[in-house]
């Protein structure tokens, strides 16, 4: 099990998805991030809402979860934004050494 890889998924504006991917990727608190046009449907304060939006797919470590997740707020327009962290049970070994060494930790 590769405990310390992380997947965030966040929903955020289209015109929001670019640079909030630049500035993790730029802070090395993600290795890549994938934007993905998606489609919307949920309750917010009473009413359905429907929004298309961009889902970023951040590929991180887990030990880093707490700086990302401020970093995101930093930079999400939304009051309750949807931030969701999956621990990853297997990793391809290349891709993981490149992945922490992308977000400064070497491999175990």
């Amino acid at each position: 099990m590769d405990d310390n890889v992380t997947l965030v998924m966040v929903a955020v504006p289209p015109e929001k998805a670019g640079p909030m991917a630049r500035a993790l990727v730029e802070k090395r608190l993600a290795a890549c991030v994938q934007a993905l046009p998606i489609a919307s449907t949920y309750r917010w304060e009473g009413a359905i809402e429907r929004a298309d939006e961009v889902l970023l797919l951040i590929k991180s470590r887990v030990d880093l979860f707490t700086t990302l997740e401020a970093e995101v707020l930093s930079l999400h327009p939304y009051e309750v934004p949807e931030i969701i962290a999956v621990t990853a049970d297997r990793v391809h070994d290349a891709y993981l050494g490149w992945l922490m060494a992308e977000t400064h930790q070497q491999p175990k």
